[in-house]
């Protein structure tokens, strides 16, 4: 199988590490890349927001599966454009993707299907925004209706910090705050069948503590200990599977990677958003403890095979994944700076390995920082504290100037297993 995968970030080194391993796989393609995926897979300059010139780069390599990694270019169709020439196609359509694209489109699916989320309002008009606001009262949730790259939900008890975000969106959705851990749950579906992975927790917050501003995720960890044994069932029954057949209902069928946000409330779980995509650190973390080959997979999920697909296979261990930063991220990130350490993480550290998100390869030979998240050091182990700690060792080979990285990414996971165990 010649696979091309579109996107730039560590999602997509992740997916192109994956398939790399796939027996399968036997040419493999990203575009644009970066200075890691360049290590896999065979790069090649696209506009990944134009659906022609993505679907003729398939055409132009004999691709015989484009898997697309970011939302941005879902929403755009760059997924209808791909399988209108023959090509098979891993996401979902323009139509279907609206589920991430617009979370007043999302809010009313899931009241049609039945799906538990927050109570939310919908406001244009300063005047609903100001009602919105002083109904549910603080903590307040201020979410753009449309695409933000991670960064368009605030989370606040100032009101004025609520108003003014809610103000300088066309469209928001304001609604109440939901109490509980969260957790991310993907689910690989073909438009009727649906196969959840397992669940994985991100950070959202820049600093330790879960402090400091919302961010696209600053690290991830997989599996939940603390998690109930059944949750994975009862999301799949009473989320994704509801989900999946209201939209197959409407006549847009979703087939790709259903991404659902959860919070575990004292009233029980209760979707947060959908995302159209695997999502950006959880995805590295779930990957890495994947069995069964991906492209097999994801191929399935495209042309309508998942139900007599095989159960899926999963490493009895973790996985842990830091984000390396940029300095100033989430403000305006500095680039260009030089990144150091990496060829010692791949010689010294057997467990753990480095994946690309916001790198450049200089014509010196250089890789330079060229995004806010720049680094996911990803490490596995027996356990959440094995894991950790390789992560931690992988990070504190790598130097970039100004860098910033979260130290309590799984920390309190990994000290409840353990007291648990004892």
């Amino acid at each position: 199988m010649k696979v091309l995968v579109i996107g730039g970030g560590a999602r997509e080194h992740a997916l192109c590490r994956s398939l790399s391993l796939d027996p399968e796989v036997t040419s493999l393609h990203c575009a644009p890349g970066n200075a890691g995926i360049a290590d896999v897979a065979e790069l090649h300059p696209v506009d990944v927001l134009d659906g022609a010139a993505v679907a003729e780069l398939a055409v132009s390599l004999g691709a015989d599966f484009v898997i697309v990694g970011p939302e941005a270019p879902l929403v755009a169709g760059v997924a209808d454009a791909v399988r209108a020439r023959g090509i098979d196609c891993f996401g979902p359509s323009r139509e279907a993707a609206a589920l991430e694209g617009s979370k007043a489109f999302a809010k009313d699916v899931m009241a049609t299907a039945g799906v538990p989320t927050a109570r939310s309002y919908v406001c244009t008009t300063a005047e609903e925004v100001d009602r919105a606001l002083d109904a549910f009262g603080a903590p307040y949730v201020v979410k753009d209706d449309g695409l933000a790259a991670g960064k368009g939900v605030v989370v606040t008890g100032d009101l004025a910090a609520a108003r003014a975000h809610a103000l300088a969106c066309d469209r928001v959705v304001i609604e109440e705050f939901l109490d509980g851990p969260e957790v991310s749950l993907f689910a690989v579906t073909d438009g009727e069948t649906v196969v959840p992975l397992q669940p994985a927790q991100d950070f959202k917050r820049a600093l330790d503590g879960d402090e400091g501003p919302n961010t696209g995720g600053m690290g991830a960890y997989s599996p939940l200990p603390w998690a109930d044994p059944e949750l994975v069932a009862e999301v799949e029954r009473t989320v994704l599977q509801p989900t999946v057949d209201e939209l197959r209902r409407r006549g847009t069928p979703f087939a790709g990677l259903l991404y659902a946000g959860l919070a575990i409330t004292s009233r029980g779980v209760r979707v947060i958003e959908f995302n159209a995509r695997f999502g950006d650190p959880e995805t590295q973390v779930v990957l890495a403890r994947l069995r069964t080959p991906l492209a097999g997979l994801l191929r399935a999920a495209a042309t309508g095979q998942l139900a007599p697909f095989p159960p899926l296979r999963w490493s009895d261990g973790a996985a842990v994944t830091v984000v390396i930063a940029s300095y100033n991220y989430p403000d305006t990130p500095r680039t260009g700076d030089a990144i150091t350490g990496l060829a010692d993480v791949a010689e010294k550290d057997e467990h753990a390995y480095v994946l690309h998100a916001g790198t450049r390869l200089e014509p010196d030979g250089r890789i330079v920082s060229a995004g806010g998240r720049v680094l996911s050091v990803t490490a596995t182990g027996s356990d959440l504290a094995k894991a950790r700690d390789r992560a931690y060792r992988a990070v504190d080979r790598i130097a970039l100037d100004g860098a910033h990285h979260r130290t309590d990414i799984a920390a309190k996971a990994a000290d409840e297993a353990a007291a648990a165990a004892r």
